[in-house]
Parts: structure tokens; sequence; C-alpha cells
């Protein structure tokens, strides 16, 4: 197995940022970027609810159907961060799945979408998806998907623009991208790669509509039977290992999927809280205990939040080759000195903010009354806005690539 350490091209001189980039999260669309993320589309506006049931593709009475639903080597040691001192919808058809309509070797076999398809959950004021309900206990509301895409802009300035490492070559046939969430790498993926057929898999239908005309998406669970086709070039997860209830059992039908010489790549953080300058003592840092929180609380639906930096095991175990991973560090805050360093960890930092009450559910199924999680809530905000403590967050970016035929 290769591994790659990187800490980020950090810079030597202190660079003054503006009041602007330590604001309210809606003043980050301003900040300069290396790779400019695209707009989304308008969401989805949902139709009437209804009881119809089982599976169901998503189109649009003006367009092909675009929604479906299936039966770098840097060396080997890491340096600290340097720091500053700065404080800081549409009718749809009704028409009901036919088993005899779909191709098993096909990801746009399908038929059309139900309306109870686009019916949510609601609790304590947040939304979440009703396809599987409990499956996912994070919302998918607009603030949530906000937060997913602002992931995705982090990820841009982590990676200088790179929407993977995998080395899948100029012209991947077919891609899937697990867990697409709002689309967005899917869309910039079919973007890049005209010629390619991007397909993304979620549970919830907060997609846009209006995509590159190689881009569809599937509302389907991954941890079932795989519905959406073999052959596949390069299967692409992001933030999904954490929350994968059987890593294993993905993994090893990605594998399946995969076509021989095929590449999987996984983009996963870790949580917990690190430090390399001594400003931060895990034994008694607040961030540190609101990760174990969030540790327990989110394994009790059986997901674990430290399985990223691990994710090389599961390739291994289920015969891929060239495993590689590529660790790189995001600081939480506006603490780096160096402008590139310090606008990830701006993202970083509203990130974790507005996943504070994106844990309500988690909270709530581990016991804590609401006026505990308030608690739990506001002294959270506070650790993450202190830049005197220069925390980071680690990412794992793991490839691995399917064996070729002899």
């Amino acid at each position: 197995m290769s591994t790659y350490l990187d800490d980020g091209g950090l810079g030597e001189t202190p660079v003054q940022a503006s009041p602007r980039d330590i604001e309210h999260i809606s003043e980050i669309q301003t900040l300069p970027t290396k790779v400019a993320t695209k707009a989304l589309a308008p969401r989805i506006t949902p139709p009437p609810a209804d009881d119809d049931e089982g599976f169901h593709s998503m189109s649009s009475p003006d367009m092909d159907p675009k929604f479906i639903l299936p039966a770098e080597e840097a060396t080997n040691t890491t340096n600290p961060i340097t720091t500053t001192n700065r404080e800081e919808e549409n009718d749809e058809s009704d028409d009901e799945f036919l088993p005899t309509g779909w191709d098993a070797t096909s990801s746009y076999a399908s038929t059309s979408l139900t309306p109870s398809i686009y019916q949510h959950a609601y609790e304590n004021g947040r939304r979440f998806h009703a396809y599987k309900h409990g499956r996912y206990p994070i919302p998918n509301d607009d603030l949530e998907q906000n937060r997913e895409d602002m992931k995705h802009a982090l990820m841009l300035e982590l990676t200088d623009g790179k929407l993977f490492f995998a080395p899948i070559g100029d012209a991947p046939k077919k891609v899937i991208d697990v867990g697409t969430g709002t689309g967005i790498w899917a869309i910039e993926m079919g973007d890049q790669f005209p010629g390619s057929e991007v397909l993304g898999l979620d549970l919830s239908p907060i997609q846009p509509q209006w995509v590159p005309p190689n881009v569809r998406f599937v509302i389907d669970d991954v941890e079932d039977e795989w519905a959406s086709g073999s052959g596949w070039d390069f299967v692409h997860f992001r933030s999904m290992a954490l929350v994968l209830r059987d890593l294993q059992r993905a993994v090893d039908q990605s594998f399946r999927h995969l076509k021989p010489g095929g590449w999987i790549e996984f983009q996963e953080s870790h949580g917990l809280p690190q430090c390399d300058d001594g400003t931060m003592n895990p034994e008694t840092d607040f961030a540190t205990q609101y990760y174990n929180l969030c540790q327990e609380a989110m394994g009790k639906f059986g997901m674990d939040l430290s399985i990223g930096a691990s994710v090389g095991e599961y390739l291994t175990k289920a015969g891929f080759v060239n495993v590689s991973v590529i660790k790189k560090k995001a600081p939480l805050g506006t603490w780096p000195k160096d402008k590139t360093m310090r606008l990830i960890g701006l993202y970083t930092r509203e990130i974790a903010l507005h996943s504070i009450r994106s844990m309500d559910k988690p909270f709530a199924n581990l016991g804590l009354s609401e006026m505990e999680r308030e608690v739990w809530g506001a002294k959270m905000r506070a650790a993450v806005k202190d830049n005197h403590v220069h925390r980071y967050y680690s990412y794992y970016f793991w490839y691995a690539q399917k064996p070729e035929e002899e």
C-alpha cells in the first residue's frame, strides 16, 4: 500500500485577511477559489404526496429522465500548519414499476417516478428523507444541502481543484457517484467528461433536474443489492464510509460491479480534532469531547466516524490492488497564516458550525434533552470559534484498482 502525506502547501508570509473573511457563511461565495463551483439549479419542488410505493424514476415532461429509482507524491512527514495572530417541481407520472422493463446491465433502465418518492419526514423542525426513513439520521433540507455544497467547495480547495486522485484515464465510459447528495460532484464530473455516463445514487431526491445530458440520478440504498448495472470504470464515494452500516459489503459490491481494471475512490474525513503545536490539550479540549459524543450517538445507528482512516483494510480484503492513500490537513478555523489554508479553515469552521443542528436527532436518540443539546451546541460553537487553539481535521483520499483479467 502506498501512502502520501500532504500538509497543504503552507506559506511562510502572513497575509492579512479582510473582515469579510471571517463573517457569516453568506459571505463565503465572495471569496476566491481555485476552481469555481457551479451553482446548482433550484431545488426540485415536491408535487402533492400520494401513497404509491415501489421503485421509481424521476422524469421531466421536457427532457429525458434524469432521476432513476431501480427494483502525487509527497514526503512521509507532515509539517505543522503555521499560524498568524488573527482573531477572529414539476408534475410527475404515476406509472407503477414494471419488472419486465428492467435491464439488469443498464443503469438507465427505469420507469416513471411516483410522487411518493418526494415525501419527507419532519422532526424538530428539520426535514429527512422518507424513502427508507431512519436509515440516515441527518436532515436533507436546504440547510443541510447548503452544508453539503460547502463541503464540495472545501474539497476543491483541499485538492487544488481535483475531483478525484485515482488514475482513471482521460475517457472513463461509466462513472457512479455513491451517496451523491446534491449531485454537485456528479454534475461537475459530467462536465469534465462529456463522453461518459455519470450516475449519482442517493436516498434523497434532492438533486437538480437541469443537469448535463450525460448525468442521471438514482434513488436507492447502496447497502441493498446493486441494481444500477455493472461494468463501471470508476466508483466514487465521498463522506460515505463513516455512515455505512456495513462498509465491507459496499466495498465488495463495488468490486463485483467494477469492470476489470476499474478504480474505486473514497474521500473521507476523520472528525477527531488534532493539533501540532500544543495549543490543544486532548484531555480537556471541548471539541474533542464533542466528537466523542457524536461518535457515540452515530454508533447507535451502526455508524463509525473514525473509519475513514482505515478504509484501505476494507479495499484490500475485497481484492483490490494498488491501494493508495493521500492524507491532507484541514484547519478548523481561520488561524493559519497561509491564505489558502485560512480559506479551507473558514469552510471547515462553517461546516462544523452548521452540523451542530444536524446532530439533533442522533443526540435525542442518545437520550439528551433539548436543553442538554443546546448546552452542548453552545459550547461547541464557542470552541470552534476560538482561534487560539489550532485544531485541524484529517482527510483521507483512498483509491484502489480491481485487478485486470489475466
